[in-house]
Formats: C-alpha cells, structure tokens, sequence
C-alpha cells in the first residue's frame, strides 16, 4: 500500500533512537560473551589441578558443551519469533535476556556436565532469538535514513562480547567472571519494563494511539506533529490491507512473488554468510600461522581477531548509510575471496614443500576476518531487517535465521571431514568459490534497500 501525500521533511532529534537501540542490542553483547566463553574456560575445567571442578570434564563433554549452543539456536529463533509475533517485540527481547541471566545464574551455581549443558541450551535458545528479534525491533524503531546504522550496532556488540571475554578470561578467574557479566541481562530486564512496544506492533494490535505516542517519543517530536501522523498512517494503511487478506502462513507468503523472491534471496546470501568460512579462519587462524613460521604470543593472538572484528564493525556501522548495502557486502565478499585464494595457494606452497613470507599470511587472515565484520556478517542482518512488511516481518525473519543457524551448524560438523578429503587448501579453495557465488548473486539479483521503504523494495521484487 502507498500514501499519495508527499513525504514530509525530517526533524526532530534521534538521541532516543541510539539509546534504545544500544540498550537491546546488549542482548547481542551478551551472546558475544557466552559465545567466547568456550575459549578461556577450557583450561579451567579441564585442568587436574582445577580448583573449580571436583575432576576435570573430558574431552568428549567438552565438546557436546561447547556445540549445543549453534544447534538449540535453530530452535530458539521459532520460540522467540512467535513469542514476538503474539505479544511483542518487547516480550521477545525480555525472553531473550532472561535466558541469558538464567545461563549465567547456572554457571555460577553447578560445574557439573549436565549444568552446563543446560546453561549452554539456554545460551543457544536466546542466541537463536537475538538474530532475529533484536534486528526486528531496531528496525521498527528507526527511522529509514539511519536504519542501516542501528541495525548495524548488532555486529559491532557481538564482536565487543568476544573482546571484553578474552580480555577478562586472560585475567579474572572463574567465578570473578561470572559475577561480572551475569548483570549485563540483569539490568537489561529492569530497563525493559521502561522502554516503549514497537510501533509496528502496536499497529498491528491496532493500539493506534499509543503508536503514535511511540513515534513522537523516538523521534522527539509531538504526537500530531505532521511526520508522526504520515508514519502511523502508512502503517494503518497496511494493516488494514492486510487484515482482508486471508490468514497468513507460509503457503500464501510463498504465492506472493515478492515475499517468495525476498525469501529466496535471503536465504541465498545466508547460505554465503554462513559458509563464508571465517569460522576456519578464526578456529583455525593458530595452526596456519605456526606452519608458516609466524610466532605471536598466546595473549596477543587470542586479542587480536576479536580486536579486527570491531575495527571491521566501526567501518560498517560509518558506511552501510553513505555506499549502501550492495556495494559494501560485494566489496566485502571480494576482499574475502582475495583473502581465501591467498591462503588457499600458501597452504598448497607448504603442502608440496614450499616457503611463503609469514607476513603474507598474517595479512590474508586479518583481511578475511576484516571483511567478515564489515560487511559479510552484518549486511544480510540490516537486508532482512528492511524487507519485509511488519505484518509477517516475524515468521520471515524466524525462516531465514534459523536456517542460517542450521547452515552455520552443518559448516561446523563438515569442516574437519571436507578438509580431510580435500586437504585444507582444497577447502579454502571451496570458501574462496562460495564468496564469488555471493559476489554474483548480491550484484545481480539483490536490490539495493538503502533508504527505500518497504513499499518500495516490494515494488523492486514484483517486477
């Protein structure tokens, strides 16, 4: 649906948009430390001399802990997607954040196998919801010309929650840890009882008044000053169209020609998101700089991807407004392309019995990680956030990211296997190819939805 009249000039301030959107976007935080937790723990609970743990956990528990969290994401992204779908985006996120508290609250309180993978559930469940919900919320929120940025503050508080855990794994002990970071949801859930519904929700639950009131109170102007009255309009008109339509389900939203190329297309680039192929480089940026005769200290390693990560975020977050999404997520496949074949043929030198300076290497591992912050993770967030109408934003968004979850999931499990059969190089080899299909795929086929409403990228898929 679209309104005759004239967009109205923007005014008023977006302070209060910041604030909110980096208040939930601790959801995000919290799930970079739990995600990280992993690394500076192993020592602690496998340890024979732990003071910790009454025996150390082997290695067979460790990792059914350490993989339960990618694999009940995929199921927590349906939970947290009908919770928002029924009673809010606000809800979602609260569910959200008093899971993360409860994962905390079990550490603290067990050590035992059992604890902990149900701590790492928890942690998986909300992990599932924060990619989904948090993105949908920011979005409705924002308004169009710094959508991309606050969407964007997503990547750049998953990457600070690895940071602030490998920094205070390397010097806090475990409980110390624990304590710490347990009130990072705690005081979430006390704030979000002040914090407004989105407007989009309260639309739909034809609250138009209180939409509104939430508009003016985001954009720090009057309830009937003109640009409010234009936004809730556009919105009722939508949902009046879509309240005479029949009831929504996955069926009708695959009829749809837009709605079904949008899906089509997410689930496209997903795919190249999550087998991107940074999580080799991450797990196993180590190994590939000891064969190639690069020695940096255990501190300074474990500091450094999560250091590039939010370097990366800041450039997206400066960018994504001013070069669009196109041009930064082809931009970011090319350089991480560049990176892998780079990789790929030193780790193929070394196989026959070559030599390659170390400072290549190190340049190629900081480029791939690089461009993973900037633009390959985060870019297909702030895409999907902006695509899809509000009346059927949540049972999208839940698709999309809980089949990223799975693929995420499945690249975990295969690597070892695949490298085994191909050789690491061969793998790196494959990553470099499935960056070049994203590459295609984003310049031939994705629209640009920098500053287009929704009614205007569905107009782009219809055609």
């Amino acid at each position: 649906m679209t309104v005759d009249s004239e967009m109205p000039r923007k005014q008023g301030t977006t302070h209060m948009q910041w604030i909110i959107a980096i208040l939930v976007n601790t959801t995000t935080l919290t799930y970079g430390i739990q995600a990280a937790w992993i690394s500076p723990t192993t020592k602690v609970l496998q340890s024979e001399t732990s003071l910790v743990v009454d025996q150390p956990i082997s290695d067979a528990s460790w990792t059914l802990i350490a993989s339960t969290m990618p694999l009940m994401a995929v199921f927590g992204v349906p939970i947290c997607s009908y919770l928002a779908d029924k009673y809010g985006r606000k809800m979602g996120i609260l569910a959200i954040a008093v899971t993360q508290a409860l994962c905390w609250i079990i550490k603290i309180v067990t050590t035992s196998v059992p604890g902990l993978l149900i701590a790492r559930i928890c942690a998986g469940v909300a992990a599932g919801g924060c990619f989904c919900i948090t993105p949908m919320y920011v979005k409705e929120l924002s308004q169009d010309n710094i959508r991309g940025l606050l969407v964007s503050l997503m990547g750049l508080s998953q990457n600070l929650g690895f940071f602030l855990m490998y920094a205070m794994g390397a010097f806090l002990d475990y409980y110390t840890l624990l304590w710490i970071v347990v009130w990072l949801p705690l005081v979430l859930i006390a704030l979000l009882i002040k914090i407004p519904e989105s407007p989009a929700f309260l639309i739909k639950s034809e609250k138009y008044e209180a939409a509104a009131s939430t508009i003016a109170f985001f954009r720090g102007l009057n309830p009937e000053d003109k640009e409010v009255v234009y936004e809730i309009d556009c919105m009722k008109n939508e949902n009046i169209y879509f309240k005479s339509l029949p009831d929504i389900s996955l069926i009708s939203i695959l009829k749809n020609k837009p709605w079904r190329k949008g899906l089509l297309l997410l689930l496209l680039v997903f795919t190249f998101q999550a087998g991107n192929g940074c999580f080799a480089i991450i797990t196993y940026a180590s190994s590939i700089l000891v064969s190639s005769g690069v020695t940096i200290s255990p501190d300074i390693q474990t500091l450094s991807i999560p250091a590039v990560m939010i370097i990366g975020s800041v450039f997206s977050i400066a960018c994504v407004e001013r070069v669009g999404r196109k041009v930064l997520l082809v931009t970011t496949f090319g350089i991480t392309v560049a990176s892998f074949l780079c990789l790929a043929s030193i780790m193929l030198v070394q196989h026959q019995g070559g030599s390659v300076p170390g400072w290549l290497c190190v340049i190629a591992i900081v480029a791939a990680v690089w461009a993973y912050a900037a633009g390959v993770a985060p870019i297909p967030n702030v895409i999907m956030s902006e695509m899809f109408n509000f009346q059927i934003r949540a049972k999208m968004l839940g698709c999309i990211v809980t089949y990223g979850w799975f693929i995420s999931f499945v690249q975990l499990i295969a690597f070892t296997p695949i490298s085994n059969v191909l050789g690491t190089y061969g793998t790196f080899y494959c990553f470099a190819g499935i960056n070049l299909l994203g590459i295609f795929v984003t310049l031939v086929l994705m629209p640009e939805t920098k500053g287009k409403t929704v009614e205007e990228i569905t107009l782009i898929l219809q055609r």
